[in-house]
């Protein structure tokens, strides 16, 4: 069934073109991702898919009756409502009649008005969407339900707008990066939320994993040109490899005919008949075919780093607190030449905090921070560039250095980095307003690397990078020689860039010999802890205690070892994604053997949750 078409959608901003004449459509039970190099139009797309903004020409045919729920990147919250307020401030007729019930729970002396929301809850069996409210809330950390949302951080406004779509329950849910603000413990929620509910999706992400693990269909804008791939990010690698590779065949020939055509162009007679009129014209197609060039690059940079001395960064029992809260708690680590450590915690825990403690833009409370005379930082903040009126983007990046120097006295200009990051020569001398924000982004990133530092500190780097401009800064940083430290949610990233982590747990700082992958599955093998959940609902759950018959508590020690092996095989296949050593034929049936793994296992473990609280109830 065809929710909705986009046909021949065209969009310019004066002399820039977006995107021409692109056509596709979604249907029911797909879930989509639209990949595309940032600046070419992705969320100016979803917006006018979305009915924000209107095209220059085409047409959006929408199925009649369904309902669209939109996660854009600037949802216009009432920063007046509480949290409760904003997610009941929708249209979904469900939610009406639990607020109701709540109002009525909050007013025990009304028996008759609790009497007929109870009525309505159970007439519309509203009980189980009650608990899915109260999940989500829970999951997405926005358990104060009466907090007003002026007061809240722009993480937890992005969290509440997504449980605000989420809730709406939507035919067709449309999401401008969903992952942005989350954690990594949401991110994987997340995951499985749309894995098992029945949604239509379109979405805009540069989470490779999540890619992976929720799509079924990629649309890619291409050098203006549309190509649909049914399958998940692995077959999407593969086919699209393959299209490329016969692009560049075809190329090639074309190259051959042009050289040859060309000879003909030179001596043919003046006087030109129909047939020579109709050759000419294909020439000059051969020849637009022969010169076509992809804007794809590749780093390989052998950088002339200014030389780390013996002593880099010492921090001994650092301690640091915002209030009565501890953020840091004795805190002792000496940085080592190779160090390539990314850095994860939930929301709060502290990552950019420990981050302002190294660079110096914060002062511990207890302990001591020596940092070396040779260390030259690199700080990739998430505060982004600071835009001059009608400065171009040359200019913002010769600011920071005019060159970066490399082995053997060579140099790389300003303009050539901005090139290796996608910044052709036409838009170096654009004006830096025109840019989409991750271009703007993209930019920050150069004015870092410019610096050539020799500590590389970056403060989620991933967030609003198209995934061709990740692949470029991946590449960068598997050849940087200098320390490297990132705070990030892009678990694809984390696997590839670094090889041990600090953990962030409750001011605690773990070190972790391993990458994302590598620590989650040593955290799923270790021993449960005592199962608690807690119960956001207001009616009573409370329950008598239960005894675990033979045959469970059987059932329940074959489950431990079969998740463990479950979580080796899933570990394997994922390394293998990542080193890239699965062949490209068995690209596709490695994708599938991982999807069908990854529900073996969300079954395993929630038989093993089941059992478990039934053991401590």
């Amino acid at each position: 069934m065809n929710y909705l078409s986009i046909e021949n959608i065209s969009k310019s901003f004066g002399e820039r073109v977006l995107f021409e004449h692109i056509s596709f459509g979604i249907n029911k039970n797909q879930k989509i991702a639209f990949i595309a190099k940032n600046g070419t139009g992705k969320t100016t797309l979803l917006n006018i898919i979305s009915g924000i903004e209107s095209s220059d020409s085409g047409q959006i045919i929408q199925r009649k009756g369904i309902q669209i729920a939109y996660l854009s990147q600037k949802m216009a919250l009432n920063p007046n409502l509480s949290v409760e307020q904003s997610i009941f401030n929708t249209d979904n007729p469900i939610l009406k009649i639990i607020e109701t019930y709540e109002k009525a729970l909050e007013n025990p002396g009304d028996s008759e008005a609790y009497q007929q929301a109870f009525e309505k809850m159970e007439q519309h069996q509203a009980w189980d969407f009650e608990t899915q409210y109260k999940q989500i809330l829970y999951k997405l950390k926005l358990e104060n339900l009466h907090q007003k949302v002026k007061t809240l951080s722009g993480g937890q406004q992005k969290r509440l707008s997504l449980a605000i779509c989420l809730l709406q329950n939507p035919d067709l849910l449309i999401l401008d990066e969903p992952t942005n603000h989350l954690d990594l413990d949401m991110i994987e929620w997340l995951e499985n939320y749309f894995k098992k509910t029945k949604i239509t999706l379109f979405m805009v992400t540069h989470d490779r994993y999540f890619l992976e693990r929720v799509c079924n269909e990629i649309i890619e804008l291409d050098e203006g040109k549309i190509y649909k791939y049914t399958g998940n990010y692995s077959y999407f690698l593969e086919k699209k490899e393959a299209r490329l590779a016969i692009e560049k065949a075809t190329q090639e020939k074309a190259k051959n005919l042009y050289n040859k055509e060309l000879e003909w162009m030179r001596r043919q007679p003046k006087a030109r008949t129909t047939k020579s009129k109709s050759r000419i014209d294909s020439f000059y197609e051969t020849k637009e075919l022969a010169h076509k060039k992809r804007q794809d690059h590749t780093v390989q940079l052998a950088l002339h780093m200014e030389r780390l001395g013996s002593k880099i960064i010492e921090l001994h029992h650092v301690n640091k607190s915002f209030g009565d809260q501890p953020i840091i708690k004795n805190l002792s680590y000496v940085f080592k030449k190779g160090d390539r450590i990314g850095v994860i915690g939930n929301n709060g825990s502290g990552k950019t905090t420990l981050l302002n403690l190294i660079t110096g833009n914060l002062k511990p409370d207890k302990g001591k921070i020596i940092i070396g005379e040779t260390v030259k930082f690199g700080y990739y903040s998430q505060q982004g560039i600071h835009i001059k009126p009608e400065q171009k983007v040359i200019d913002v990046i010769r600011e920071f250095g005019e060159y970066i120097p490399l082995t053997k006295g060579r140099s790389l200009s300003a303009g050539g980095l901005l090139e290796r990051f996608l910044f052709n020569r036409k838009q170096q001398y654009d004006y830096v307003q025109k840019l989409s924000g991750g271009e703007q982004k993209r930019l920050y990133l150069c004015t870092v690397l410019i610096q050539n530092p020799n500590f590389l500190i970056l403060d989620e780097p991933t967030n609003d990078l198209d995934i061709i401009t990740l692949n470029v800064l991946e590449n960068f940083l598997l050849d940087y020689p200098g320390i490297l430290l990132t705070v990030s949610h892009d678990r694809y990233f984390m696997d590839k860039i670094v090889d041990h982590l600090f953990v962030l747990k409750e001011g605690v700082i773990q070190d972790f010999p391993g990458d994302y992958s590598d620590y989650k599955a040593y955290s799923e093998l270790q021993p449960k802890q005592t199962v608690t959940k807690k119960n956001l609902s207001t009616r009573d759950n409370s329950h008598k205690k239960i005894s675990l018959s033979y045959l469970e508590k059987k059932e329940f020690e074959n489950l431990e070892k079969e998740i463990a092996q479950l979580n080796k095989e899933k570990q394997d296949i994922e390394n293998s994604f990542v080193s890239q050593n699965i062949p490209q034929d068995k690209m596709y049936e490695m994708g599938q053997k991982l999807e069908k793994l990854i529900q073996q296992l969300q079954q395993k473990e929630e038989r093993w949750l089941e059992i478990s609280i039934k053991m401590e109830t």
